[in-house]
């Protein structure tokens, strides 16, 4: 036991300089311009390009960077696709622009959303937004097989614009996600709608939402949830061995639906279609999401999914007495 005469740990304050505070010879910009000069080095052996233009670009990539090493990524990531041209349109995008910071990141950000979608026709904006909107206001991220479902997405395409036009923005993988949490900052800002206005439907939540909610109450009223949805035998059972749950893991969309169905309702307008679809889940699957609840080991969270979908005022008048009932029989 320390004495009560004991000192307290000495503590040093630390300065990490950034934005206009970071000079050349930081260590901030050294990382930076080492991390740089590395990438644009393999970009000009793949391209063919000259020395001369590796150090154009580091002399004029650091600086702007402000000791932001995501700044230093995403402009990597974005020349990465074709070095020299890319590199004219940010050189074009900064001749007369003196920000610096945060605000040059979003500048950044406008420059590799406008490249990456400027040639994309109208009719595939609803899905571009339908996916950067899920991605933004789902609970988790989502798999291609729950994304694909989204209105106005209906094909491969608009998650290969998505993944193909923010290669620079998004993790390298099988689920869709910002690797940096500024950059749905930016879609959600003023300075994003007012330059990217054809995509200003990304920051519509009420839209995502509702098609969030879709995709979920859609998901838990058709044949994937039913009974023994997890397959398990009685044997299983006695002897408290669910083997079958590894198996229902695996479906990402029912998972996720049975898990959020709420969140996404309760943000959602009431309208006649989709208080048909709740009806029908809360009567016809209820005792089939309970099983997932369980299975899953969740079962005391299905209480707090049901208040929260209380509150969603058209289900006390279609579904009071199987929703409310239910409720209380959990939560007694």
């Amino acid at each position: 036991m320390l004495s009560p005469k004991c000192s307290p740990t000495p503590s040093a304050h630390v300065n990490i300089p950034s934005g206009s505070e970071v000079k050349p010879e930081d260590s901030a910009s050294d990382d930076i311009r080492a991390f740089l000069k590395s990438r644009l080095n393999k970009m000009a052996n793949e391209s063919g390009l000259q020395d001369a233009w590796v150090m154009k670009a580091l002399n004029s990539l650091v600086p702007r960077a402000a000791g932001i090493f995501i700044w230093a990524t995403t402009v990597a990531g974005f020349l990465e696709q074709n070095p020299e041209p890319r590199f004219g349109i940010l050189e074009e995008g900064w001749r007369g622009d003196n920000e610096e910071g945060f605000d040059d990141l979003y500048s950044l950000y406008s420059t590799v959303v406008r490249t990456s979608f400027e040639k994309v026709y109208k009719k595939e904006i609803e899905g571009i937004t339908s996916v950067m909107g899920a991605m933004i206001f789902s609970k988790e991220p989502l798999n291609d097989d729950a994304l694909i479902v989204l209105p106005g997405v209906k094909s491969q395409n608009a998650l290969q614009l998505v993944r193909r036009g923010l290669v620079s923005v998004i993790d390298s993988g099988p689920i869709l996600h910002f690797h940096h949490h500024s950059f749905e900052d930016f879609l959600l800002s003023p300075f994003f709608e007012q330059e990217l206005h054809m995509l200003s439907a990304v920051q519509d939540r009420d839209r995502h939402e509702r098609q969030l909610a879709v995709l979920c109450l859609n998901t838990m009223a058709s044949s994937a949830l039913h009974f023994n949805v997890c397959g398990l035998k009685t044997s299983d059972i006695r002897n408290r061995d669910i083997p079958a749950a590894d198996k229902f893991a695996n479906s990402h969309l029912l998972s996720y639906s049975c898990q959020f169905w709420a969140d996404h309702l309760v943000r959602t307008p009431c309208e006649q279609t989709l208080m048909e679809v709740v009806q029908f889940v809360m009567y016809e699957k209820l005792l089939f999401w309970m099983e997932v609840m369980s299975a899953s080991g969740r079962v005391y969270e299905a209480t707090l999914i049901l208040k929260r979908a209380l509150a969603w005022p058209k289900l006390k008048a279609c579904c009071s007495l199987a929703c409310h009932g239910t409720y209380l029989m959990l939560a007694g």
